[in-house]
């Protein structure tokens, strides 16, 4: 198995996929699996609506299978998850998706998780799908910043957000642990952390570090093997 960790941005925006890339870097570690950013050329600005999510899976797909004999393992790092399913149907490596793993970290660090979203209608799609992983008991809140993914680079205008939305889901609504739930917010995790003085989850990050231990263990997707 190919020591390398294929990190895919669904959307087309270059920078987005280079604030996350530069998120990963802790983890880029002597000896460890090399971690390779790629953005989806063909794919909207951002995926903020599931029309957009539908149109990104077949991409991610492609994508995929194009790189299956370079990667280690892949992971799709927008909070939706697009096409994951589908790609794990289409390669015996390991998928991670960021929305999965980020949760599932958060489950770890606290007993009630809020997620930070960039648009009011992307709250509707987490919940759904935070209701078919069988965790809607243990989410504190969904609250949106009302920022699309293109707008994430106003930094003064995108932290005073996220530190609002992240105040009210701890003050009220009791989440001891924050998720992020977009991959272009990577760069306001450890400050976020910091004014909060909460647990801030990058779920690129989360996803990533499950990547890793996967590919060094050579774990395979058993997904790809029951269709096989």
């Amino acid at each position: 198995m190919t020591d390398r960790v294929i990190v895919i941005n669904p959307n087309s925006t270059e920078v987005v996929t280079e604030a996350m890339d530069r998120a990963l870097d802790p983890l880029r570690l002597e000896g460890g699996p090399e971690i390779e950013s790629v953005t989806n050329p063909d794919g909207p600005p951002g995926i903020e609506n599931q029309q957009h999510v539908d149109q990104v899976s077949a991409h991610i797909c492609r994508i995929i299978q194009a790189r299956d004999n370079d990667a280690g393992a892949f992971v799709i790092a927008c909070f939706s998850d697009p096409g994951m399913f589908a790609a794990r149907e289409v390669t015996r490596k390991p998928v991670f998706g960021i929305a999965e793993s980020g949760i599932l970290s958060a489950l770890s660090l606290g007993s009630r998780f809020g997620v930070i979203a960039i648009l009011d209608k992307s709250i509707p799609r987490h919940i759904r799908y935070i209701r078919s992983l069988g965790l809607e008991s243990r989410l504190a809140g969904d609250m949106a910043i009302g920022l699309g993914v293109t707008e994430l680079a106003d930094e003064d205008r995108t932290f005073a957000r996220m530190t609002k939305v992240g105040e009210t889901l701890r003050d009220e609504k009791g989440a001891d642990v924050l998720v992020m739930g977009c991959a272009g917010m990577a760069r306001y995790r450890e400050p976020l952390e910091e004014k909060l003085g909460i647990a801030v989850v990058d779920p690129a990050q989360a996803a990533v570090s499950m990547a890793i231990p996967a590919i060094r263990l050579g774990q395979t997707n058993s997904v790809r093997r029951a269709v096989s």
